[in-house]
């Protein structure tokens, strides 16, 4: 069986468990399999293997350093990693080196993660699935002639196939919860500014949030305790103190203000049957549970899309331009048609997004005055053929994330069950910033009572 973090770290300190097998095991699986998922763009077997070993050592001689020691573990390639290469998975990027780690990859490292590799991304964290980059889309494991979402698709495909326990992803208008959702698995983009994003290759700054996928709600907030923190690094950073993120697991969810915002996924982007009866069953779970639950009416996706796009386009044409000048067709087709956009944005039209940006806030705020965590839909379905995602499929329909990436506020993916198809449908909980121990305890009420949360796909298997 495939543990979780939270159990592997059980046995790992009670020493029923070696990292070093751990380990052995997680590479077996990614040499058995990701031959046909593609999540890794680069692995580091032998590294990992002297990681696992010294961690081994110390545990044996002194214990664990915390529950990330000895723990199988993949970065996305954005995430710089001193003398292994960052690509953002771009011939643009193919022989970067960087210097120094990422401000949550050193984190990570202390924690004593064992890191095996870089994983797969869309294009720069944008474009993609593409298949005419250095190396192909990852696929998804409950079917891999269908998609992951983006951007961290790699990490999505990984995680749930278990070829690693955790591993890191950034979020710019979904880049998280969207491949969580999709394959499976839960991931949290924090509150902006929790998570350093110094190191971590931009996408769209005032939009880029850094946070963690694994196969629990709680492993998510055993690598958001290792990930958050002030950072002098990133002008974002958000100078106040770190919680304990596992503090409220357990407590249920009784007392709990929830507000459905039935719109988004009712009427302004209708989702499936499945992805529907999978929220309402969660509002009906929270309220046994002692939670109240209202319907709640907040500025629709529409509104929040156009502005979040306008923004994401201008400011990651921003971060290209001098690239994209200089040699354009080192680019994959998707990101280079995509970030033309951004080039034919005006400075007029930025601004009057980001005072859009400042009245969709303060008219979210006002309208979920009394809730603690909102609910909507992740995913309008389950994933589609990779072969059959529009290039415009961001412009086509508003996404279900993205306003959280306007707002700022932190928002969680958690599988709510498997549509027609036999593939995962998901919902979004969201909260008010800095209140992620609060999202995770209702989070993980609702998974840890659902006994079909350990069906792993079943190429998993192999």
């Amino acid at each position: 069986m495939i543990p979780s973090i939270a159990e592997a770290a059980a046995l790992i300190a009670a020493r029923k468990l070696s990292p070093v097998e751990l380990t052995q095991a997680c590479l077996a699986r990614i040499e058995a399999m990701d031959g046909t998922l593609h999540a890794f763009i680069r692995l580091e077997a032998e590294s990992a293997l002297a990681a696992a070993r010294a961690a081994e050592v110390r545990i044996m001689a002194s214990g664990p350093r915390g529950p990330l020691d000895g723990i199988p573990f993949a970065h996305k390639d954005i995430y710089c990693t001193a003398g292994i290469p960052t690509t953002a998975h771009s011939k643009v990027l193919q022989g970067h080196v960087p210097s120094a780690d990422a401000t949550t990859v050193a984190k990570l490292a202390a924690a004593g993660v064992v890191m095996l590799g870089k994983l797969a991304t869309h294009e720069f964290a944008f474009g993609g699935p593409s298949f005419d980059l250095p190396w192909p889309p990852a696929r998804n494991p409950w079917n891999p002639e269908h998609f992951t979402a983006g951007s961290s698709s790699g990490t999505g495909a990984a995680v749930a196939a278990g070829m690693i326990l955790g591993g890191t992803g950034s979020d710019t208008g979904g880049s998280i919860r969207g491949p969580a959702a999709l394959c499976g698995i839960t991931g949290i983009k924090p509150t902006y500014g929790l998570c350093s994003r110094a190191g971590i290759l931009p996408l769209a700054q005032s939009l880029d949030h850094a946070g963690p996928m694994a196969w629990t709600v709680e492993d998510c907030a055993i690598l958001l305790q290792a990930m958050a923190g002030h950072d002098a690094a990133d002008p974002a950073s958000a100078d106040r103190a770190v919680p304990d993120f596992r503090a409220e697991l357990g407590k249920g969810v009784k007392g709990l203000r929830i507000g459905l915002i039935r719109h988004f996924h009712e009427a302004d982007n209708p989702v499936s049957p499945a992805t529907l009866a999978g929220i309402d069953a969660a509002a009906d779970f929270f309220r046994a549970g002692g939670a109240t639950v209202r319907d709640v009416t907040i500025p629709s996706l529409a509104a929040f899309n156009a502005c979040g796009w306008i923004i994401l386009l201008t400011e990651a044409f921003a971060v290209h331009e001098t690239w994209m000048r200089r040699d354009p067709s080192l680019y994959g087709e998707l990101m280079r048609d995509r970030l033309v956009l951004g080039g034919l944005l005006s400075a007029a039209d930025y601004m009057q997004a980001q005072k859009q940006r400042r009245a969709l806030i303060a008219a979210t705020e006002a309208a979920t005055a009394d809730c603690d965590i909102l609910l909507t839909a992740a995913q309008p379905g389950e994933a589609p053929r990779i072969d059959a995602v529009p290039k415009w499929a961001f412009l086509e329909k508003p996404n279900f994330t993205m306003p959280f990436n306007v707002t700022g506020w932190p928002g969680i993916t958690v599988p709510t069950g498997f549509g027609d198809g036999g593939l995962p449908v998901a919902m979004q909980l969201v909260a008010r910033p800095f209140a992620e121990p609060m999202l995770f305890r209702a989070a993980d009420a609702y998974e840890k009572a659902h006994a079909w949360r350990s069906r792993r796909p079943a190429l998993s298997a192999a």
